[in-house]
């Protein structure tokens, strides 16, 4: 399911965060020769094989390893690391944002916070009609794809991940962004770094959308 909110959350998000970077899973889709074809013709954006999800794995990795060098390769807009932060006191933040993360095993398990934005059918379709995408979405496509692979992704999904935080995306996005905000203040709140500590704090925090 798409057109839930999850990037404006994200765009709006990211600058509220100190050290915070972020990683989209819609920069790896494989090309659209390399993306299957069911019976009725459709591509099937809508599952991990048209995703190239071992590269995505290794940026993420590259993040964990070194937040601070891979900052400013990650986002363009990523939140400037304090000039304070010569002994990596500060706590660095990762969201990975997409349509499909919690079905990936390897992903999954690296996240500290999860969250999930829902959008009702009808509310979906409205959203994604608006919306212009490269290649176009032929006729039928929503109900003939992206919804059922939505409900088949989402029943898959729930018998894999754990603690996610399901978000009502038909929310306001001033509700919404409080919502998450405050709660990953929370988060923060536990990981407080005594400045003497060499050691840095990444955490990453994930964002879908339904």
């Amino acid at each position: 399911m798409t057109n839930s909110g999850k990037t404006t959350l994200t765009c709006r998000l990211q600058p509220l965060l100190p050290c915070c970077s972020v990683i989209s899973q819609d920069s790896f889709f494989k090309p659209e020769s390399e993306v299957a074809v069911d019976e009725n013709g459709f591509k099937q954006y809508d599952v991990l094989d048209a995703l190239d999800m071992e590269a995505m794995m290794r940026r993420v990795y590259s993040w964990l390893k070194n937040p601070k060098r891979s900052q400013t390769s990650v986002q363009e807009y990523a939140t400037a690391i304090p000039s304070d932060d010569q002994d990596g006191a500060h706590v660095h933040i990762l969201i990975v944002e997409g349509f499909l993360l919690y079905n990936y095993k390897p992903l999954e398990e690296v996240f500290n916070r999860r969250y999930f934005l829902t959008v009702p059918y009808e509310e979906c379709k409205r959203r994604r009609s608006t919306r212009i995408y490269e290649p176009p979405d032929p006729s039928g496509y929503f109900d003939g794809h992206v919804w059922p692979m939505y409900l088949k992704n989402r029943s898959e999904m729930q018998e894999v991940a754990q603690n996610i935080v399901y978000l009502d995306g038909t929310k306001s996005e001033e509700g919404i962004l409080s919502q998450v905000y405050d709660d990953i203040k929370r988060e923060l709140e536990k990981l407080k770094v005594i400045p003497e500590s060499p050691t840095s704090h990444h955490r990453l925090l994930q964002l879908r959308k339904q």
